[in-house]
């Protein structure tokens, strides 16, 4: 599918609060194959998340203790999972200990996943991921683990506030990225 018609069926899905303050652009150099071409999308006229074939532009961790003394992420913490260290470790670990191991590992295996979310960042995946969000149901989207499915999801007009305030946990666990248009579609109610 060409660019223009894909830019045309993801406006199609905006929030009808959003269209025209959401844009999708992409500029490519025909003529230089060693030029890397951009995606990116504009929120106001403002460039908001850039994406590159060759390098991604976007680098918000580069470790997994930037993620654990980042405030935005707040780690729930349920009773099974204590429960499971608890047995892993046969007992013999103070209560309060329990919840930092808990915890400790919850924050490698986000910034894991955030990790390899911020690496699947460009172009060519950008069309790829488009063309997989304009063909699968919105509730995948939203659950998925990639980035850009989740903004487009969120920015989509299927996407209603109901929906949107049920949310409001998952999006804690998710890039600040996804937390921005979170916020930016919930400000639009």
């Amino acid at each position: 599918m060409s660019w223009s018609k894909l830019k045309q069926n993801l406006e199609s899905f905006l929030s009808p609060a959003l269209y025209g303050r959401v844009e999708y652009r992409a500029t490519g150099y025909r003529y230089l194959p060693d030029k890397a071409g951009l995606c990116y999308i504009m929120v106001d006229k403002k460039n908001v998340l850039n994406m590159c074939d060759v390098t991604t532009l976007i680098r918000w961790y580069q470790t997994e203790l930037e993620i654990k003394n980042d405030s935005i992420f707040h780690i729930p913490i349920h009773n099974e999972e204590i429960e499971a260290v608890r047995k892993d470790t046969k007992g013999n670990v103070p209560e309060d200990r329990l919840k930092v191991i808990v915890t400790s590992r919850k924050i490698s295996e986000l910034a894991k996943e955030l990790w390899s979310a911020q690496s699947s960042l460009s172009k060519s995946n950008f069309k790829d991921v488009a063309t997989k969000f304009l063909s699968i149901s919105i509730e995948e989207s939203l659950e998925s683990k990639d980035i850009l499915l989740n903004i487009l999801a969120l920015v989509d007009r299927r996407v209603g506030k109901k929906r949107l305030l049920n949310l409001t946990e998952k999006m804690k666990l998710k890039h600040p990225i996804v937390q921005y248009f979170y916020e930016l579609r919930r400000s639009t109610f």
